[in-house]
């Protein structure tokens, strides 16, 4: 009787671990064939992920465009910060070679001013005495000339002493250096000395402007008392503004004469002016150590649009060469990755990683090309939101 219970209970524990151990592998089984499906589902939502269908309206209404990696030229450039300014001989700062106070004075900053116009009148008492000396010098002049032919003539026939021709001599020279420096000093005046008479003595002088251009400093005014050293204008002739540029000095062996620059103003990215570089100093700055580059505009034209004193932002070209490249739109940054969308067939795109080099005029170089057949397409327009959403 104990010997039946015994194997009774010994039946009973082998089937229990039987159960259990079914239990566990079919608990085992139906959890790998979850995970199996679970790889599955992810890897096809990846896949439908890549995959973009854009139907033939959509194509039309968006304004998507096809296009095909293709050999675009791409330049080595040197980046630089400058202005528009002018050469040195077309901007003169305007004072006065006299004192005097300021008697007349109508510019205001941009007018526009022709050579030997008249800038500002000035005025001085002194001026007054300017003029009676030469007027003296010149009354003098003629009588001493005179006597000094006389006493030549006399003492080539040694009629007279040598002291009576030294003394007329000396008397001639000293008259006539005067009058020359008096007729100088009044043509600085803007008086003319061959015109001058005792009736026409005058106290107002005229500062005439030396050059075309434009007033675009006035640092006088009406009742001002102005020294010979005191900037009354500046006037600046805008005919021959041209770019000055700044490059740092380990740029210098790569930027030469005649290389192309592109020029966009500070506040305006979008458009480009083209230019020309003309000539690059030889000198580097010891401070900031930037060598000085000068440029001109191709298209004279666009001289107008600017004015001296304009911030710009240029890059000079410096090499080019050729590689593969989509347009820039064709290609979208998610988290430092590039990717485009490549044509599977008629509503169906794929979006591919790619690696991307420089980008220059609208373009993008394409490193990778190689792994896509030379007639695939691409959505190089429209593309990037697509990607990104």
């Amino acid at each position: 009787m104990m010997k039946n219970r015994v194997h009774n209970s010994t039946k009973v524990r082998v089937l229990t671990s039987t159960l259990l151990l079914l239990m566990l592998t079919l608990a085992s089984c139906n959890s790998k064939e979850k995970s199996e499906a679970g790889t599955a589902e992810a890897a096809i939502e990846n896949e439908d992920r890549d995959v973009i269908t854009i139907t033939e309206n959509q194509f039309t209404s968006g304004g998507m465009e096809l296009g095909t990696i293709a050999m675009q030229e791409f330049n080595t450039v040197v980046k630089a910060n400058g202005m528009f300014a002018v050469p040195p001989q077309n901007q003169a700062d305007v004072s006065a070679f006299f004192a005097g106070y300021v008697k007349d004075i109508t510019l205001l900053p941009g007018h526009a001013i022709k050579k030997g116009q008249v800038l500002f009148t000035i005025e001085n008492p002194e001026y007054v005495q300017a003029q009676q000396d030469f007027l003296e010098a010149q009354g003098r002049l003629s009588y001493l000339k005179s006597d000094y032919e006389r006493q030549k003539e006399l003492m080539a026939d040694n009629v007279t002493s040598k002291k009576n021709f030294l003394k007329a001599e000396s008397e001639y020279t000293v008259t006539l250096a005067q009058y020359q420096s008096l007729k100088k000093m009044l043509s600085l005046m803007n008086i003319n000395p061959n015109t001058l008479t005792g009736d026409n003595i005058r106290s107002v002088i005229s500062v005439l402007s030396p050059l075309s251009g434009y007033a675009t400093t006035i640092n006088a005014t009406k009742g001002m008392y102005l020294n010979p050293s005191d900037i009354a204008v500046t006037v600046t002739n805008t005919d021959d503004l041209h770019i000055e540029l700044k490059i740092f000095e380990k740029d210098l062996p790569m930027v030469k004469t005649g290389q192309q620059i592109n020029v966009r103003l500070q506040n305006d990215m979008d458009n480009i002016y083209m230019g020309e570089v003309h000539l690059v100093n030889k000198s580097i700055n010891a401070q900031n150590r930037t060598v000085d580059v000068h440029g001109d505009l191709v298209n004279e034209e666009e001289v107008k649009l600017f004015a001296p004193g304009m911030y710009i932002e240029a890059e000079i070209l410096t090499t080019s060469a050729e590689h593969p490249a989509l347009p820039s739109e064709a290609v979208a940054n998610i988290d430092n990755d590039y990717f485009v969308l490549v044509k599977e067939n008629t509503t169906t795109f794929k979006r591919v990683l790619v690696k991307i080099g420089a980008t220059n005029n609208g373009f993008t170089q394409i490193l990778n090309a190689a792994d896509f057949k030379p007639n695939m397409e691409f959505l190089t327009k429209g593309a990037f939101n697509l990607i990104t959403e």
